[in-house]
């Protein structure tokens, strides 16, 4: 088999270093389509432009749309294994197998670093001395836990400067839901206390909990205190239902992750048991895309460095069900993680590996639960795309959906909305917020004309974006088949107007949506289609509509938010852009700025000790 090479790939192929690194192939228009990592750049990156290497479908169709090469060298292994994770996730090369989801994860966050720390879920990680638990793939799933959790653990959720001088506790105080150290009716000391518990509680260490809970019960019911013993008795009896869903399945002390996964035409699906002190705690399974044409080991060893990549705790042993690829390099980077060993495990008889197979069967049932409901949702969206394409005479199914929306309040503060939706499902890294400058007063239809004469503007520029390496350019490269505006005939006109004035009134369908008896206006149609009730293709338009308002309401609210805060401090003597900013980055709102003292105020850069006078004589 005869491989053509271009001439720029063969010069970098000749001056590949037999060093550790990363090398990164893009396509013609220079997205990154594959990332790797190699012991020796040299050999590994060559080794696909044999012919052996063309024999794998899916380095054939790879090497076949590589334009560009680029190499990075680094000093180890494990910093190349460090870096390929980083670029994976920064590029979500297609080639890669990487987690199906391009989001995060929720976490448990405590804000342990704060003197009253808060619990509540977050999906950020960030190196700000708080203890994260996670990550879950069903945040309702991690509310139900900490719903249950609060009764035994009575933490705050409100964001209240703590000073327990307060007049009186909120609701959740009166139904034992809070300890209300914002009264001082606990310490700092207790406070932080019944967190450590908690704490522990999420580690696994329930036992020290129940035992600690009972005494404590038996403790207050021996001094009288009984309606301190009843408080401990429906702490202990939540505590236990916690532990009772949680399965003893290794010796007492041990925390392990079991890892198995399921595959089955092209889709793969991880499973992972989360065992602390010998009890499963939990479970969670994670999809994988790029997996098809690799083999089970370099599937386990992506998923392993995408998925402890963001994990909030690396336990010492990780289970698997065999080996994987890089596997003392991967242990390696563990262990740098954890601080202490880490190892992989492929058990091939015992209880260990009973749980893989447990695992395994989880994954598959999880595999076949997930591709049946695909099977459901994207018949639904073929049903509904082809009724629109013959309801709203298109030539083919709308394959991309923009939709826009105008929100605006008095006037004040006008903002507009792009949602995308592709194949019938959202796309939200396409979705864009417009904030309209060159409208006066309330014209809806002045406040469309802008938008979408934004939008093709940046469509025109798209291709000298492209060329630049634009990471934003892919969202206004693609015009769409179908353009929705949230309105009646004046908003279509106004669309169809900005449309003949980029000669693109032939190429972009557009039609507008009235809310009210939800009639679809056509162009050239004297009167409004009404699509039958509870029919697909209604549906989705609305779905796209509610998209494109929500998306809307929620930039504008911010921003009139924003704007009651700027100025109200606006309006205060010495207090300019600048210095407004500076107050609002410091404290965060202007609850906690009119809160704040004198000398905190005046300990603010850029904030003179009379300006921060006049502050505090202002909000009082």
């Amino acid at each position: 088999m005869v491989i053509h090479v271009p001439e720029r790939i063969q010069q970098t192929l000749h001056g590949l270093p037999a060093q550790p690194g990363v090398y990164l192939m893009r396509n013609v228009e220079g997205r990154v389509i594959y990332v790797g990592k190699a012991v020796n750049l040299h050999n590994r990156v060559r080794s696909y432009f044999t012919p052996s290497a063309q024999e794998n479908s899916k380095v054939r169709c790879m090497v076949g749309e590589i334009a560009d090469l680029e190499f990075i060298v680094t000093d180890t292994e494990l910093e190349a294994l460090i870096l390929e994770a980083n670029l994976i996730k920064a590029h979500r090369p297609r080639f890669n197998v990487r987690l199906r989801d391009d989001k995060r994860y929720p976490y448990i966050k405590i804000t342990w670093a704060e003197p009253f720390p808060r619990v509540f879920i977050t999906r950020r990680m960030e190196r700000d001395g708080s203890r994260y638990f996670g990550p879950f793939t069903s945040a309702s799933a991690v509310r139900s836990t900490l719903d249950l959790l609060r009764r035994t653990f009575p933490y705050l959720t409100c964001n209240r400067e703590i000073s327990g001088t307060d007049e009186r506790a909120c609701l959740y105080h009166d139904i034992k839901l809070c300890m209300a150290p914002c009264i001082g009716a606990a310490s700092q000391e207790d406070y932080r206390a019944m967190i450590r518990g908690l704490i522990r509680f999420l580690e696994g260490r329930a036992d020290d909990i129940l035992a600690q809970l009972q005494a404590e019960m038996q403790a207050s019911s021996d001094a009288l205190d009984f309606e301190r013993a009843a408080t401990l008795r429906d702490q202990l009896q939540a505590a236990r239902r916690i532990v009772e869903r949680q399965k003893i399945v290794a010796a007492a002390g041990s925390d392990q992750d079991v890892v198995a996964f399921a595959r089955a035409d092209g889709d793969a699906c991880v499973q992972v048991f989360f065992i602390r002190g010998g009890k499963l705690l939990g479970r969670e399974f994670f999809l994988l895309e790029g997996a098809e044409a690799e083999q089970d080991q370099q599937v386990m060893a992506a998923f392993l460095k995408q998925f402890y990549e963001e994990a909030a705790y690396v336990p010492p042993e990780v289970i698997l069900p065999q080996n994987v690829d890089e596997a003392l390099v991967i242990e390696e980077w563990l262990r740098s993680k954890r601080g202490a060993k880490v190892a992989l495990r492929v058990p091939r008889r015992g209880r260990k590996r009973e749980l893989v197979q447990m695992a395994a069967t989880n994954a598959a049932q999880m595999l076949q639960i997930v591709r049946a409901q695909w099977d459901v949702d994207s018949h639904k969206q073929e049903l509904a795309l082809d009724e629109l394409q013959e309801a709203l005479e298109l030539s083919a199914r709308p394959a991309r959906i923009e939709c826009y929306d105008v929100s605006t309040s008095q006037g004040a503060q006008t903002t507009a909305s792009m949602v995308v939706f592709e194949q019938g499902v959202p796309k939200k890294s396409h979705y864009r917020r417009f904030v309209i400058r060159g409208v006066a007063g309330p014209d809806d239809y002045a406040g469309m004309r802008e938008v979408l004469t934004r939008r093709l503007k940046r469509w025109q520029a798209a291709a000298s974006e492209a060329a630049k390496g634009s990471r934003d350019v892919k969202a206004w490269a693609l015009l769409p088949d179908l353009l929705i505006v949230d309105g009646g005939k004046g908003q279509l006109n106004v669309a169809l107007e900005v449309l003949e004035s980029f000669g693109l009134r032939e190429r972009v369908r557009a039609i507008g949506l009235a809310k009210r008896e939800e009639e679809v206006f056509l162009p050239g149609h004297p009167k409004p289609v009404l699509l039958p009730k509870n029919s697909p293709g209604l549906f989705l338009l609305q779905r796209v509509r509610d998209e494109a308002h929500r998306f809307a309401i929620s930039h504008h609210r911010t921003r009139r938010r924003k704007a009651g805060l700027a100025s109200e401090l606006d309006s205060i003597p010495g207090i300019g852009p600048a210095r407004r900013r500076a107050l609002l980055r410091a404290f965060g709102s202007l609850h906690l700025v009119r809160a704040a003292s004198v000398e905190e105020l005046a300990a603010v850069p850029g904030i003179p000790r009379r300006v921060a006078e006049a502050v505090k004589e202002h909000l009082g």
